[in-house]
């Protein structure tokens, strides 16, 4: 029986991938099982549409879903770019389910920034999220990681 596959932000599994050039690394027993069960396609969608790391942070503006840096530059086509090389992988790779990096405007699965640079969080998901649901891969925040394996060993039965 094949197990299901992941896709899974790249900063999640301690790749220094992020926009100041950190990582995010979610330290889970459930995350280690699944790397060690070969489950685990890693993906950094901005890096694999050719943003460097670092690179000035970037929100999604509320008022149209562009996406802009904070030096102004509008960004949103090489982050359409990027999800659309995450969903080709994910495709090609059968992934049917993705933990994502919660707050990214490529990742974020349950909310994103404002748009402001201030901090400030609202409800929302980032372009990668948003494309990925659209061809029916669900999509998980690393809050949500419980759930996820529920989902995930379900989806291993009927197989």
């Amino acid at each position: 029986m094949a197990l299901t596959r992941l896709l899974v932000s790249a900063c999640l599994l301690g790749q220094k991938v992020r926009y100041n050039g950190s990582d995010k690394y979610l330290d889970d027993r459930l995350l280690t099982l699944w790397q060690q069960q070969g489950r685990i396609v890693a993906i950094c969608p901005e890096v694999a549409a050719g943003l460097p790391t670092p690179r000035p942070p970037a929100e999604i503006r509320p008022s149209d879903g562009r996406i802009f840096e904070d030096t102004g530059a509008d960004v949103t086509e090489i982050f359409e770019t990027g999800a659309q090389i995450a969903l080709t992988v994910a495709q090609r790779e059968a992934c049917r389910f993705a933990l994502l990096t919660d707050g990214s405007p490529s990742c974020g699965a349950s909310f994103i920034y404002d748009g402001s640079f201030s901090g400030a969080r609202v409800p929302g998901q980032g372009r990668t999220v948003a494309l990925l649901r659209r061809h029916g891969i669900a999509v998980y925040a690393p809050s949500e990681i419980d759930t996820l394996a529920i989902a995930l060993e379900r989806e291993d039965c009927r197989a």
